[in-house]
């Protein structure tokens, strides 16, 4: 059983809270399903009046060039229709022009929908002999007087614009365009005023209707040409009607906007800036493709393109949309599919672990979390050089590298000031690089009155980051998927160079060179168990590399001991170093290296021994649990650690084995570890402990050795295996014991039956009991050498004939006692063959 608790390698980091119930002030509301519904359903009737809008353009610019401009261009009034279509003509013609340079209608959309030129431009304007003479006059520094005296310089201009023609039609035009053109151009929209002089035209004329010319209205070219005029206005009409009612409906769009970040539950500025991209970036894909054409749309789909470009502003808009994303179902499941499936996107992803500037934290840390996501189907081969990148996460430790003063390098710098750094525990939430940033903020009276209107309709704060939030932490999650997925991945891991030995350095509780608190100390020593008890755990030729690797850190055993010994911590933590001291003992040398250290052993006995109490939790148990499976591996075939922890419980711990067994939940362990005691410990067992055995606790719990041989007949696998090896050592502990317990309860007959039913039941050992046949037949011999009267009841049973099956099937993995995946970790004492060849010995005399 594992030993850690649920979401084991996974960390909290950036996460947003659900949302509650109400949308009242601060509160984000989360939509099940995709939020960015509505708004494409409102980009889309915009885009198709825009395109419908286009379309008539396009007939009228058509029917103007060859039925009014190329037919009859000498009967158009030139006063009027000749100049109107003239017009109306070449303002077509510039959107088609721009048009014509782009493969889609992005230029065209973005010069015409949303542009913001004339006075924004101007204003921004350098005038460099101006803002020379005004540095000379007020100094550098005076920038509230040099830019009023920009704008007076540029008001100036368009006064002096406005009066400097003598004729009156010309000045009250300039100066009726000029106003337009301040009240337009507040809105930063080029279609309003192009819209406006189509319909001021198309109706002036459809009203007029003076077409042709007066003085000969018998010309035959004057027949046709009302007609053809009043449908080309109509068009233009049309056309401008549709662009000032899309120009309108994209003015209120802010409605949609602010909706989606609330029904998606995004929060902060930033969500405000990303999702004004994603409205343009949504009206874009309308734009370009056919209007009838399915639109597939999605949040998911630009924060992919955003972090697929090569502007970083959009990089870091596409990550925190991902991010987001990731805290709610169904997105979450759509993101990480797209992601994974994107070898391109992944690769940006990795790439961007590596930034390393202090404003770049944040950032690291949301690119962190989607990748310890997508880590957990990734194979790392397909995207070189991820675990050196991660490992990068790992350094930003803030810790002081501490060293020899005998073996300072003579390149040291230790005479300049160290600059600790404080990445991985830093709480600002600004983000430097899009802090100039702001997406349709200018400083215009319209731009304000909409964030009086946005007052009353707040985005939900950002929540500031916690001290749980750190890079280390985040970057040992991500190892952990890695090494779940795919063990090729561990290979890499071992490949990495210092990497084991930077995990082993967070499971330092005591670290003094850092400048972490002690939440962050605990999050950091979590990540890192967690991670080591991933690696170990690796099955294979693959489990047995990386097991050395960590097992050949000379500070790892004192670490785990003074996590074990600290009751105060998180129950959590000591699982996880039972369960780490578990896996690495299953190696000979590493499980005698631990028993040299006493105090691991008396933490693990303290742990075990401690009984149940009636406030216990699952966590309680489960550190019990595994803190005797870890003495039970480290009892095998290791004489010097069953003297160790029998005298450390004063020679009483058969005593609380007996008892403890038992207790379900912890029989097994308790069976393999009175085994070993039995087997490794006996010249130190007292009478007294041998009578422990057969001894009956109380009415409600019997004698072990009766609790053994009943439970025998009804397990399998496993826990038969280790009953079985239980109940041979009791057998040859106390033989008169065992036989008066079979005789008493008359079991004999079932008994032998038992073994020999399990004997060929068990032609193909499986990997989690390889030496079954092994301990049957060991518990045979035993049987037979300690009284004959077994032997012929043996042969009753055709134990014969299941002997001779085993000497015919024997393989060599069954002379392992435990094996992890197809490689054999631990050998038995005897070798089958021998035990094979005595048990016949015996059975041939009767």
């Amino acid at each position: 059983m594992a030993p850690t608790s649920t979401g084991a390698g996974e960390h909290r980091v950036l996460q947003m809270p659900a949302a509650a119930d109400g949308a009242g002030q601060g509160q984000v509301v989360v939509v099940v399903g995709t939020p960015e519904k509505p708004l494409n359903c409102f980009v889309r009737s915009v885009a198709v009046m825009e395109r419908v809008g286009n379309a008539l353009g396009t007939l009228a610019f058509t029917w103007a060039t060859v039925v009014l401009l190329g037919g009859c261009p000498t009967v158009l009034r030139a006063v009027h229709d000749f100049w109107f279509a003239t017009t109306i003509v070449f303002l077509e013609a510039a959107r088609h022009y721009f048009r014509m340079f782009s493969r889609n209608n992005k230029v065209d959309y973005r010069l015409f929908f949303h542009t913001r030129v004339l006075l924004l431009t101007i204003s921004r304007l350098r005038f460099q002999k101006i803002t020379r003479l005004l540095d000379r006059a007020l100094g550098s520094k005076q920038v509230f007087w040099r830019r009023l005296m920009l704008n007076l310089c540029m008001v100036a201009a368009l006064v002096l614009t406005a009066t400097v023609h003598d004729h009156q039609y010309y000045r009250s035009f300039v100066i009726a365009y000029q106003a337009s053109a301040v009240f337009v151009v507040s809105f930063g929209n080029l279609q309003i005023p192009a819209a406006a002089i189509r319909i001021t035209l198309s109706l002036l004329r459809l009203v007029q209707h003076d077409y042709g010319d007066e003085d000969d209205p018998n010309n035959p070219a004057n027949a046709n040409l009302a007609p053809s005029l009043n449908i080309f206005y109509v068009m233009v009409l049309g056309q401008g009607t549709l662009y000032v009612i899309a120009c309108t409906l994209e003015i209120f769009s802010f409605i949609s906007r602010r909706s989606l970040i609330r029904r998606g539950g995004f929060r902060g500025q930033w969500a405000v800036e990303s999702i004004d991209l994603y409205y343009s970036y949504a009206l874009e894909k309308c734009m370009e493709r056919d209007v009838l054409a399915p639109k597939k749309t999605s949040l998911v789909r630009f924060a992919m393109d955003s972090l697929n470009s090569d502007s970083p502003k959009m990089q870091l808009h596409g990550i925190r949309i991902m991010h987001s994303l990731l805290q709610r179902e169904p997105a979450r499941t759509r993101l990480l599919s797209k992601l994974t499936t994107c070898a391109k996107t992944m690769a940006t992803l990795i790439n961007m672990l590596d930034w390393t500037s202090l404003e770049d934290t944040t950032v690291r840390l949301s690119v962190a979390v989607i990748t310890a996501e997508i880590a957990k189907s990734l194979r790392v081969v397909t995207i070189p050089g991820t675990i050196q990148v991660v490992s990068t996460l790992l350094d930003d430790g803030n810790q002081q590298k501490i060293g020899n003063p005998l073996l300072t390098p003579i390149d040291s710098q230790e005479e300049k000031q160290d600059t600790v750094s404080d990445n991985g525990n830093r709480l600002e939430t600004r983000d430097h690089s899009t802090s100039n940033v702001i997406i349709g903020t200018q400083n215009t009276w319209v731009s304000r009155c909409w964030e009086r209107i946005y007052e009353f309709w707040p985005v939900p704060q950002e929540e500031p980051l916690t001290e749980q939030d750190l890079l280390p932490a985040v970057g040992m999650s991500i190892l952990h998927n890695l090494a779940s997925c795919d063990p090729d991945n561990c290979v890499e891991i071992i490949k990495a160079s210092g990497l084991v030995v930077k995990i082993i350095g967070f499971t330092n509780y005591c670290r003094s060179n850092t400048m972490y608190s002690d939440t962050q100390r605990k999050v950091l020593v979590s990540s890192s168990l967690k991670v080591l008890y991933r690696l170990i755990s690796v099955e294979g030729e693959v489990g047995i590399t990386l097991r050395h690797n960590v097992c050949k850190n000379p500070f790892l055993l004192r670490n785990l001991a003074e996590i074990l010994g600290d009751s105060m911590r998180s129950q959590e933590l000591r699982i996880l170093v039972a369960g780490i001291l578990r896996n690495l003992a299953i190696d000979v040398k590493t499980r005698q290296a631990i028993g040299h250290i006493k105090l691991i052993i008396t933490r693990l006995m303290t742990a075990f021994v401690t009984p149940d109490g009636p406030s216990s939790t699952e966590s309680d148990w489960l550190l019990r649990k595994v803190s005797g499976q870890a003495l039970a591996i480290l009892a095998m075939d290791s004489v010097k650690n069953c003297l160790v922890m029998l005298r450390e419980t004063r020679h009483v711990f058969v005593k609380e084995l007996t008892a403890i067994i038992h207790v379900y939940r912890y029989r097994f362990v308790a069976a393999s570890l009175l085994r070993s005691m039995c087997l490794h410990a006996r010249p130190e067992l007292k009478e007294s402990d041998l009578k422990e055995l057969s001894w009956e606790k109380s009415i409600f719990q019997p004698p072990t050795v009766t609790l053994v041989l009943e439970r025998v007949m009804v397990v399998d696998g496993a826990e038969l295996d280790i009953l079985i090896c239980l109940s041979s050592q009791i057998c040859k502990a106390i033989p008169e014991d065992f036989t008066r317990e079979m005789e008493d309860g008359r079991i004999k007959d079932r008994f032998v039956k038992r073994l020999v039913d399990a004997l060929n039941a068990s032609v193909e050992p499986s990997p989690c009991c390889p030496g079954i046949r092994r301990a049957i037949l060991e518990q045979a011999v035993i049987m037979m050498e300690y009284d004959s009267r077994y032997a012929s009841c043996f042969s009753d049973h055709g134990m014969a004939e299941a002997v001779s099956l085993v000497e015919e099937t024997a393989l060599d993995a069954e002379n392992y006692t435990l094996f992890l995946g197809d490689v054999g970790l631990t050998e038995g004492g005897e070798p089958l063959s021998s035990v094979v060849a005595r048990a016949k010995e015996l059975l041939a005399v009767h």
